[in-house]
């Protein structure tokens, strides 16, 4: 689960993880609200209007409706304003958003921390994720902070650092002051480091994170170590732990057939192809992709109904599948192990009756137990269903289809 830079920026701070103050904001109102409470309470007339959307180089996109950036400075309330009116309601385009974009319903007013000048300040790099070939978290961090880490990573890898956390004895005190050292820190900033490292990583294994990213991360002038922008990934499995954190999820922000999909248990990711598949197994699913794409197709989605399909999952699977208009056929490839094929099948019929005229070819390969039974209630249905046992007969008709 996603989260937003102002959700996981007030989550950190429960872990005493030093951020950029800040409040979310709805509406121009709000940010007014907001000014003059970050005037206040820091002094400064300065203050960074940032738009809260789910994708990264918000500094570097811009919005459709008013060509201003996802981030800019406000040197005053009239400026902050005027920021606030052109980013709420805009639909922000990024790199990572592509060219529809998001739109943007929040954003964050939160204090200027670049008053110190250019020669004070430093900004770096630091994350927190699952090595899965080793099965154990590392720490990424550099010294060059607040670009994006993949041209670092591709022109001047050397000043990329990983540092592996053991999860039997989690981050020790040695490896916290590896870190802050090689940022080149000394002194007050050291000593900040080393306990803003801690707090993040303490952070990181409490929330079940999946990634957790500062960037930049950022040295004051007072030597404080703070953290200016942040990701943060929930991982979803561990939700349960968490079910305080559920009220977060925005749901806004995700595909609508993902989340309609979520509503009923169903594992599913919309892709560009033209066939869509509906199969119980993620590595089945994988199977089945690669055989539409030898066949000369495009899987349209990835959808795996897990190992209880039965009329109501197959019914709402054919919704969302059909809900796209590029999909040329519908492959159903099950693999009759905890379910049977036969009561798989009998959703089908059902789930066809009910849906009423679907115009595009259907595909239906079912194997394992009741296969056979399985087939013959497709055969005998009368419905416009095509039936396969072997892999290779589904391929061939999907080739048909897509032809």
């Amino acid at each position: 689960m996603n989260l937003h830079e102002y959700q996981a920026k007030e989550l950190l701070k429960k872990y005493n993880v030093s951020v950029q103050e800040g409040f979310a904001c709805s509406t121009v109102h709000e940010a007014e609200d907001a000014y003059r409470q970050i005037k206040t309470q820091f002094g400064s007339g300065f203050a960074v209007v940032k738009a809260q959307i789910h994708a990264g180089g918000r500094g570097k996109g811009t919005v459709k409706e008013t060509g201003i950036n996802g981030v800019k400075v406000g040197k005053n309330l009239d400026e902050v304003v005027d920021i606030a009116k052109k980013l709420l309601g805009g639909t922000l385009v990024t790199l990572q958003t592509g060219p529809a974009g998001r739109v943007v319903h929040k954003i964050l007013v939160a204090q200027d921390m670049y008053y110190d000048g250019p020669s004070e300040r430093k900004e770096f790099y630091l994350s927190v994720l699952l090595d899965r070939s080793k099965g154990q978290n590392v720490i990424i961090y550099s010294t060059e902070g607040g670009v994006n880490i993949e041209e670092v990573a591709q022109h001047t890898p050397d000043k990329i650092f990983k540092e592996w956390v053991h999860p039997s004895g989690g981050l020790l005190g040695f490896q916290a002051r590896k870190i802050a050292f090689n940022l080149g820190l000394s002194g007050d900033a050291f000593k900040n480091a080393v306990k803003f490292v801690t707090n993040l990583y303490n952070a990181y294994v409490g929330l079940d994170c999946s990634m957790l990213e500062i960037n930049p991360l950022f040295k004051a002038a007072d030597n404080r170590i703070v953290a200016v922008d942040c990701k943060m990934n929930l991982d979803d499995n561990a939700l349960m732990r968490h079910p305080d954190l559920n009220s977060m999820r925005d749901v806004t922000e995700e595909d609508p057939t993902e989340v309609e999909a979520g509503k009923y248990n169903l594992n599913f990711v919309k892709l560009d192809g033209n066939v869509g598949c509906m199969v119980n197994g993620a590595g089945l699913a994988m199977a089945t992709m690669d055989m539409i794409k030898l066949s000369g197709g495009e899987p349209a989605n990835f959808l795996d109904v897990g190992g209880s399909a039965n009329a109501q999952t197959v019914e709402a699977g054919f919704k969302i599948i059909l809900k796209d208009p590029a999909v040329k056929a519908i492959l159903i490839n099950i693999f009759g192990g905890i379910v049977r094929c036969d009561r798989v099948a009998q959703g089908v019929i059902d789930a066809y009756k009910k849906l009423g005229n679907i115009s595009i070819p259907i595909i239906v390969r079912l194997q394992g137990t009741n296969a056979e039974e399985a087939k013959k209630l497709i055969d005998e249905s009368g419905l416009k269903v095509q039936s396969a046992i072997l892999l290779s007969e589904a391929a061939e008709l999907v080739k048909r289809a897509v032809a």
